[in-house]
């Protein structure tokens, strides 16, 4: 069984809408969804986590074990999604052994060259297919 970890912070919306379709494509995944912040943790419980926690700590202590980890481009960037992502948390989702299948949005100052402009939906769908694989 795959342990998916997803990673979200503001309002979590990406996060909600990565759980639902991982959720949807892999029944039998476990996922725990980690929230920079309480709100964005409890919309990713709606959306169906297994579990969640909140915060720098539970950052790192689930990047340790994940197989994937999951999540905007901005959870490898210390500082990023308005600085939610804390130094240490960037480190230990980039330390980690897992494979990271990140959504790239043009936000917070972070500009990924070639990525064409897509909706929010479409950059899931292509997420949900590598991690799918």
């Amino acid at each position: 069984m795959k342990k998916i970890i997803v990673i979200d912070g503001q309002g979590g919306n990406i996060g909600k809408q990565l759980v639902k379709r991982i959720r949807e494509e892999l029944p039998d995944a476990y996922i725990r969804a980690v929230g920079t912040n309480s709100i964005a943790t409890g919309n990713m419980i709606k959306a169906g986590a297994d579990e969640a926690a909140t915060g720098e700590n539970a950052v790192i202590v689930a990047a340790r074990d994940a197989d994937i980890i999951t999540g905007p481009v901005g959870i490898i960037v210390a500082d990023a999604l308005l600085g939610e992502v804390s130094s240490a948390m960037a480190k230990a989702v980039s330390d980690s052994k897992a494979i990271k299948v990140l959504i790239p949005v043009n936000k917070c100052d972070i500009l990924i060259a070639g990525v064409k402009d897509k909706s929010i939906s479409e950059l899931i769908e292509a997420a949900i297919r590598q991690i799918v694989l």
